[in-house]
């Protein structure tokens, strides 16, 4: 259509897009512009309150109001739900020293420079969820699991990461991936149809969108980065805004209007663990209904011992840099013993012919529905191999597969090496001094993932053969 694009989020966006690529995404004091904590009220109705106490209503239509902790002020907003539009009619901005109180079992007044506004929820419970979130960032009592678990740092760091379009692409282009969520979720129809659905770190909100094709009758797409914004334009441009909600915020801090039927997420990382959100994934089921689904529904890990004489050497050639003994003048060779140290306690993500597998995988399963978020601070899994060659061992290699499972079909999503390639390819943590093993020889012991502040894990194996050990650590999964 001709004319000016009437979607505030895409004007928004061109206007930042013509800043440094740098600072596209920092707030003014050179924080990531994140909002903290949302959360969702539909059918609110707003007045104004004089000083005479005289009422004055300011839109003839229940609202959707959204409230956002951006750690200095809560972002109170009021939106008209029939305007198919993501733009505020009404916005005002809470301090922790602005006037708020409850008046009687359904509303709620708030004082501010520009005068007083009254508003009525359309039940007591949604007054006291409202009041709830307000009084938590009054007295600061708004700290989250989430922010326990990572490191400030970290979680910028993170965010700003996948506020990229360019990276939502990434995800978005693996076919395996997009295909493989659409068909368990259309394929699935009546786990879907009339249903209300819950998508956990949405990004673009794609899964949303297919959960709509699904028949949902609203879908609550929760976004922790900048991203949301893109998925709010997103939305409103398909014409969904009556189904889909974008609520900008974490899951572990946000609030939503009713339980859901449904939880959708992609939380899967390198080794199926790396970013921890899978702890955010399982942390979601506070929202979930007696009953409901969970998509995915379970992980996988595999893990198998391989021979690979070429990634050996390529990393130990690496380290060998720091053996030169004459480096423009300069002896390196002290430090040789820690560069092999470092290169060989780095996962390596790539992908590789199964043949170089030198025993079956054995397979760790995580049951989402059954899960909790503790379960995945420190996961131990002992490790048990027949060798089918004989050969140089000389590290672990993982993969996962996860599980759709629906009322009518269950889907698979492998990122195994015999499958198509996938953006999670498979990771190799390797020995620093191999061993030699021979076919029908038993190989035991264990891998442990620490969990850390990192969003991340640390990872430490031991490997024993009939009596010969080896041990490797690696320090994350960055």
């Amino acid at each position: 259509p001709s004319g000016p694009v009437s979607c505030p989020a895409c004007r928004n966006e061109r206007a930042a897009s013509v800043l440094p690529l740098e600072i596209a995404n920092l707030a003014p004091g050179g924080e990531l512009a994140v909002v903290n904590m949302a959360a969702a009220f539909e059918g609110v109705r707003l007045s104004s309150l004089s000083d005479a106490g005289e009422i004055t209503q300011k839109f003839p239509v229940p609202l959707l109001l959204t409230v956002a902790d951006e750690s200095d002020n809560l972002i109170v907003k009021f939106k008209k739900r029939e305007s198919n539009g993501p733009e505020s009619v009404h916005e005002v901005e809470v301090f922790k020293d602005t006037d708020t109180a409850r008046v009687g079992k359904r509303a709620f007044v708030i004082t501010h420079s520009k005068g007083t506004l009254l508003v009525l929820f359309p039940n007591s419970q949604e007054l006291l969820r409202f009041h709830r979130i307000v009084e938590a960032f009054k007295t600061g009592l708004s700290n989250s699991t989430f922010r326990q678990r990572t490191d400030e740092a970290s979680a910028t760091q993170y965010f700003q990461f996948y506020g990229y379009l360019s990276q939502q692409q990434n995800m978005m282009q693996d076919y395996i991936r997009t295909s493989t969520y659409q068909r368990a979720i259309l394929n699935n129809m009546e786990d879907f149809k009339d249903k209300v659905v819950l998508d956990v770190g949405a990004g673009s909100g794609i899964l949303s969108f297919f959960a709509v094709q699904a028949g949902a009758r609203k879908v609550f797409a929760v976004e922790a980065s900048s991203m949301a914004k893109h998925a709010e334009c997103l939305v409103y441009h398909n014409k969904v805004s009556d189904k889909v909600v974008v609520i900008p915020g974490k899951i572990e801090e946000i609030s939503l209007p009713e339980p859901v039927d449904v939880i959708v997420s992609e939380p899967m990382g390198y080794m199926l663990f790396n970013e921890r959100m899978l702890e955010t994934y399982l942390h979601a089921k506070k929202w979930l209904k007696p009953q409901g689904k969970m998509f995915p529904t379970r992980g996988d890990l595999h893990i198998a011992p391989f021979s690979d004489t070429g990634l050996y050497m390529e990393q130990l050639n690496k380290a060998n840099f720091w053996y030169q003994q004459s480096f423009h003048g300069v002896d390196l060779s002290s430090l040789r013993e820690a560069a092999v140290k470092e290169y060989f306690r780095q996962p390596v993500v790539d992908t590789f012919d199964v043949r170089i597998c030198l025993a079956k995988s054995l397979r760790h399963t995580v049951d989402f529905e059954r899960a909790t978020e503790n379960d995945l601070h420190c996961i131990e899994i002992p490790l048990q191999f027949s060798l089918l060659q004989s050969g140089e061992l000389h590290g672990l290699a993982f993969w996962f597969d996860v599980a759709f499972a629906g009322s009518v079909q269950t889907v698979w999503l492998s990122t195994g090496p015999t499958q198509p390639l996938t953006h999670w390819y498979q990771v190799r943590c390797l020995l620093e001094t191999p061993l030699f093993v021979q076919r029908g020889q038993r190989l035991g012991g264990r891998v442990v993932l620490r969990s850390n502040r990192r969003q991340s894990y640390d990872v430490d194996i031991e490997l024993e053969l009939e009596g010969r050990f080896a041990g490797v650590q690696q320090p994350g999964l960055e």
